[in-house]
């Protein structure tokens, strides 16, 4: 097994506190600059597991941050700097309280819901007649509330976060046109590598000056749905499961462990083969998605690496 990163206890010059997400550790610094370690944690129906995966940090890292240099023309972002392959750096933000999810295909949670009979999802009328991974008529945005660590995110409609004003509707308008613009980003460099994005989410913040930003992560396995462009079809019309990179053949297999989160469930132990099997599958990810090789990071001694990396970046 390769050396992982999994909790990080550092001390930078001018920090003021530490944020520890699901899979992210953020640090803030005089109250300026975030640097946010990915870590290769995984989280599954919002439960962490015990092991993480190897190169998965550097993955998340690098294909946010090159999809963020990707899009800054059409949306601004709280990046600055990467340091270090699990390292970003960038603007201190306020960040909205809502995940701006948008879908392209009925897949994961939402046909998830329309098989339980559902036909609405966060306020949005669903077509019926609709199969899973079939795709929408026009690409809809449903959001969710942001959980604490340990918490699963709820849907919630956009009337409701008008009515409960955990987004002004000024603001709101903003969030969705981004959402929008990513999304349709997003669709064409998948399509130019062979790939459909099916549904991603997106988080904003505000920055000092009330700038609204996109922040955290942008188009990775974690956060998005691929599935394979060739064959795409004549699996729908078979009614077989599509091919598909993301992090739901993870959420598969611990369904079939019988383990969705839920109280009471204990998570099943994923055996070392298993999990250098998700860490390929995350690398096959990477390469697909970015259309070029990925150079394993030297993870000897992460801990050291980021620390010295980014105490050269802080001076």
């Amino acid at each position: 097994m390769s050396q992982t990163i999994i909790d990080t206890n550092f001390s930078f010059p001018g920090q003021k506190s530490v944020y520890k997400g699901k899979v992210r550790e953020v640090y803030n610094i005089n109250n300026n600059l975030l640097v946010m370690i990915a870590t290769d944690r995984l989280s599954a129906f919002d439960v962490v597991m015990p092991k993480g995966i190897p190169y998965k940090g550097q993955i998340l890292n690098q294909i946010a941050t090159k999809f963020m240099a990707q899009t800054e023309d059409i949306v601004p972002n709280w990046l600055i700097a990467t340091p270090d392959p699990n390292v970003a750096v960038g603007y201190l933000c306020e960040p909205f309280k809502v995940e701006m999810v948008i879908r392209g295909y009925m897949s994961g949670h939402a046909a998830r819901e329309y098989k339980a009979g559902k036909r609405k999802l966060c306020g949005i009328n669903l077509p019926e007649g609709m199969k899973e991974n079939d795709k929408f008529p026009e690409p809809i945005i449903t959001p969710a509330t942001k959980a604490e660590m340990g918490d699963h995110d709820e849907d919630i409609s956009r009337e409701d976060i008008l009515k409960r004003n955990i987004v002004s509707e000024k603001d709101y308008l903003v969030l969705e046109d981004y959402t929008r613009k990513l999304f349709q980003r997003g669709t064409e460099i998948a399509a130019s590598r062979g790939l459909i994005l099916v549904d991603t989410k997106y988080e904003f913040g505000k920055t000092k000056e009330g700038k609204i930003v996109l922040i955290d992560e942008i188009h990775t396995p974690d956060s998005s749905r691929y599935f394979y462009a060739e064959g795409y079809q004549e699996r729908q019309d078979k009614g077989e499961a599509q091919k598909q990179l993301s992090k739901e053949f993870v959420r598969q297999w611990l369904i079939a462990n019988n383990f969705q989160g839920l109280k009471g469930q204990t998570v099943p132990i994923m055996s070392d083969d298993y999990i250098e099997t998700i860490s390929d599958r995350y690398i096959e990810l990477y390469e697909n998605i970015m259309g070029e090789t990925f150079v394993k990071a030297d993870v000897s001694n992460i801990q050291e690496r980021i620390k010295a990396n980014v105490l050269a970046y802080l001076k």
